[in-house]
């Protein structure tokens, strides 16, 4: 279970900014949604499925689930379930990634999906979450496919729509390459995002950052490698989304440590005793058996004091795009 969670940080209202909507399926939920497409899966094979060697490992466990996802109304009922888990966790605020370049490549209708998901949605917000969201391009389908993702974004048309940002293999090709994409969103009115350093070096992060214009990078771990890096991201407050159990699983850690490692090797401590703004995220808590109470706990087992939690918790608000505050 973890090491225990001071109550004062527990009892907090919390943030999470880093959190894909298809890597929140359950088995249970996984299982629903195969049987209403012929699928005959067992949760023991969905859980088999969520296990994984290495980072591409993931990927093809993410493209996997992410089949059983086919209409409006899949969509709908993952947003329900997510939002009971997060307000069992006291999240009030959360910017969720919506792999809207994945629904392209099956052709489907972003504009009918997030439709859905919007109306799955509103029901919450009486019960106190907001959900705002990111829509997602795959690096290594390329720039033209990302540039789509940005006119889906566009017809949408839609003000909880706040970023724009790039998952997938970081290391398939540079980020250069999508800088009209980046440019594009941002005359939409989009934030900037991207996944890198997770198992890709600090050089991958610098391009983003100064070829970007990035204004948040999920994980961002490779920043411990270079100090000069760590020096910018600090002087910027460009925030790391780091999540601890996503790093572990996926193996990320480990590639960066050059060896196995647990919670207690984290580079997280060291980059926010930096000065870098950390938000602690869970990245695909459902693959990674996880939840945001567990990531609070595995910072405990870094060794950050209550204040250093405290901070994660206030970084969380601070560096969302869409919070206001209540």
């Amino acid at each position: 279970m973890g090491q225990a969670l001071p109550a004062s940080i527990a009892s907090l209202p919390k943030a999470e900014l880093h959190l894909h909507l298809e890597g929140t399926m359950e088995p249970r939920t996984a299982c629903r949604l195969g049987q209403r497409h012929g699928a005959t899966w067992s949760e023991e094979e969905v859980r088999r499925r969520y296990r994984y060697p290495d980072f591409l490992g993931f990927l093809d466990a993410f493209k996997w689930v992410t089949s059983c996802l086919r209409e409006p109304d899949d969509y709908a009922l993952v947003v329900r379930d997510l939002a009971e888990q997060l307000l069992r966790h006291r999240v009030s605020y959360a910017e969720v990634t919506l792999s809207a370049g994945v629904m392209l490549l099956r052709r489907q209708s972003v504009e009918a999906n997030f439709e859905a998901m919007l109306r799955a949605a509103e029901e919450f917000e009486g019960r106190g979450l907001t959900l705002r969201w990111i829509f997602d391009a795959v690096r290594q389908f390329g720039p033209e496919a990302a540039a789509r993702v940005v006119e889906c974004a566009g017809s949408c048309a839609c003000a909880k729509i706040v970023a724009f940002g790039i998952g997938g293999d970081e290391l398939s090709l540079p980020a250069r390459e999508f800088l009209p994409a980046y440019e594009a969103a941002s005359r939409l009115g989009l934030r900037r995002l991207i996944h890198a350093g997770e198992i890709g070096g600090p050089g991958q992060i610098r391009e983003a950052v100064e070829g970007l214009g990035v204004e948040r990078v999920g994980h961002g771990i490779a920043a411990i490698h270079d100090p000069a890096l760590m020096d910018l991201l600090a002087d910027r407050r460009i925030a790391l989304e780091i999540c601890p159990s996503s790093n572990l699983r996926t193996g990320a850690l480990e590639r960066q440590l050059g060896r196995p490692g647990g919670f207690a090797d984290h580079p997280l401590p060291r980059l926010l005793r930096h000065g870098i703004p950390v938000v602690l995220s869970t990245d695909d808590p459902a693959m990674f058996h996880t939840d945001l109470t567990r990531e609070y706990r595995a910072a405990c087992e870094m060794g950050l004091s209550e204040p250093e939690l405290g901070s994660l918790v206030a970084a969380g608000f601070e560096h969302a795009f869409d919070y206001r505050g209540r």
